[in-house]
């Protein structure tokens, strides 16, 4: 796992891991899918699971981050990333390092 984001503000906008503005609204209504205050970018363990071709989770760009759409935490409208709260995302990124597992279960 890669992180982007140490210190920035809570709602940062990243375009291309790289820090640009601070959202307006944590409740954004646009069909944006903003990645906002951090990114966990994350590498898969599994070969054909989530390693390697085109199922390979670094090279798809999969993350764990924020997003300026929290009223719909808990459904499924990503493009393939993890989204969180913002508040819980950043304590999540104090606490893990990069070499820290992560292991998501769909059913859960």
């Amino acid at each position: 796992m890669r992180k982007f984001g140490h210190q920035a503000p809570a709602g940062t906008i990243f375009k291309g891991r790289v820090a640009t503005t601070v959202a307006k609204t944590l409740s954004d209504n646009s069909a944006d899918d903003l990645i906002t205050s951090r990114i966990l970018w994350l590498s898969g363990m599994q070969p054909g699971v989530n390693r390697g071709g085109s199922v390979d989770s670094f090279n798809r760009y999969i993350y764990i981050h924020g997003t300026a759409q929290e009223h719909l935490i808990g459904r499924a409208v990503s493009h393939g990333c993890i989204r969180m709260c913002n508040r819980d995302v950043i304590a999540l990124f104090d606490v893990v390092s990069e070499a820290t597992p992560v292991f998501i279960d769909r059913n859960n």
